[in-house]
């Protein structure tokens, strides 16, 4: 499926960087160290807010609930609430079929060791009214690897890896990269995982939906949200499995991201997370503290 909502909300998260030192010659992502497992195993990607999800192939949602993106080299943001912020709202009880679907779209993902898919990923500017198709893979492996490998409009590959993030640009010829802090991204991404609740972080309602090929959960979160402004899953009714994830930024743009052909189970290896590039590929790394 997705993350954040897939990388839209989970790079999304807040990066951690901090100022790069002279470049290095690149090396290959080796399988991390697990970040520990998130207070309340409580998210942009991928996706997802922008696999993840979502990390970009789009230029301009790189902050996004599924939109995978390059670290940035700006401070991150605070995990603590500001003081006197508003109280999470008290959520509303579930309806019956709407708790008998999460719960078992939980227990699906609680299970999947890993995962492949095709995805589509459109991106509406509300703005500029227009939206930005992208295409490409992704695969999953427990616990937090991931890799987003973009093919349309243009070759990238976005790589999670425990607390960081890689981004190549073959074109550009760059390797970005920084650092996630697993531990502040949404349910609404680590579900995925098979960590998080749903029902902690979100107001979970049916909505209606005469396009959707699954049933359509809407997610609204439950105290202010600076990411997004809310998530929308389609779920397949049979499987579990979410087949559309959709993170509405703040400014009313919408980054979805579709799943095809999903397969979970499949012994993902771990060496498929290594990112090989070329020797003469720049790397900016903001993980390393700048010389002094």
């Amino acid at each position: 499926m997705f993350l954040e909502t897939l990388l839209a909300t989970l790079l999304s998260a807040p990066a951690v960087p901090a100022p790069s030192a002279d470049p290095v010659k690149p090396v290959l992502v080796a399988q991390a160290t697990p970040a520990a497992k998130p207070a309340g195993e409580a998210a942009k990607a991928p996706e997802a807010g922008k696999p993840a999800t979502p990390p970009a192939a789009t230029p301009a949602p790189a902050t996004g609930a599924g939109t995978p993106a390059a670290p940035s080299q700006g401070k991150a943001a605070e995990a603590t609430p500001a003081q006197g912020a508003a109280p999470a709202a008290k959520p509303a009880p579930m309806a019956p079929e709407v708790k008998s679907l999460v719960d078992r779209m939980q227990a699906f993902y609680e299970k999947t060791g890993d995962f492949r898919a095709s995805f589509r990923q459109d991106y509406k500017y509300k703005t500029f009214r227009r939206t930005q198709t992208s295409e490409g893979t992704v695969i999953y492996k427990k616990p937090g690897l991931m890799r987003w490998e973009y093919q349309k409009p243009s070759a990238r590959t976005f790589v999670l890896a425990g607390n960081k993030v890689y981004a190549h640009d073959p074109a550009a010829q760059t390797l970005t990269v920084g650092s996630v802090d697993t531990s502040q991204l949404s349910a609404s991404v680590t579900f995925l995982f098979g960590q998080g609740k749903l029902a902690d972080e979100f107001s979970i309602t049916k909505g209606t939906c005469k396009d959707c090929k699954g049933t359509l959960l809407v997610l609204d979160p439950l105290k202010p949200e600076p990411r997004f402004r809310q998530v929308r899953l389609e779920v397949d009714p049979s499987t579990a499995q979410v087949l559309k994830s959709t993170v509405v930024d703040p400014d009313g743009s919408e980054n979805a991201i579709s799943f095809l052909n999903l397969k979970t189970n499949v012994g993902i290896s771990a060496d498929s997370f290594k990112l090989d590039v070329p020797d003469d590929t720049r790397v900016d790394d903001f993980t390393k503290a700048k010389k002094q």
